[in-house]
């Protein structure tokens, strides 16, 4: 049985800041979505999940507030702030840099 890769360090607040950019979602919402957008290669798991929304809160990135689920239970919705979108691009960027670079060593290997 192959082990799922692990997401590259750095990744996570990226995922995130990605999916929000389609709709505001509460935690267990946005881990479900990366699960289905990476057709279930990438699992996000809840001890690495809600400390990222938390430094994305501080960061103000994202912004959150108290709402029902589809299930009427009480939770928070996390939405993208402009300054988030603003670092989506930067990340997008280095992150792009960064698979660049390695193609460029994996092809002179």
């Amino acid at each position: 049985m192959s082990k799922k890769p692990d997401l590259l360090p750095g990744t996570l607040d990226m995922l995130i800041l990605k999916t929000l950019t389609r709709a505001p979602l509460h935690g267990y919402g946005i881990a479900l979505s990366i699960k289905r957008s990476s057709e279930n290669v990438l699992t996000v798991e809840e001890g690495s999940l809600y400390p990222a929304l938390q430094r994305l809160l501080l960061q103000g990135w994202v912004k959150a507030e108290w709402k029902k689920t589809e299930t009427n239970r009480r939770a928070r919705y996390y939405t993208l702030t402009p300054a988030g979108r603003k670092q989506l691009g930067i990340e997008l960027s280095q992150f792009e840099q960064m698979i660049a670079a390695i193609g460029r060593v994996l092809q002179d290997a």
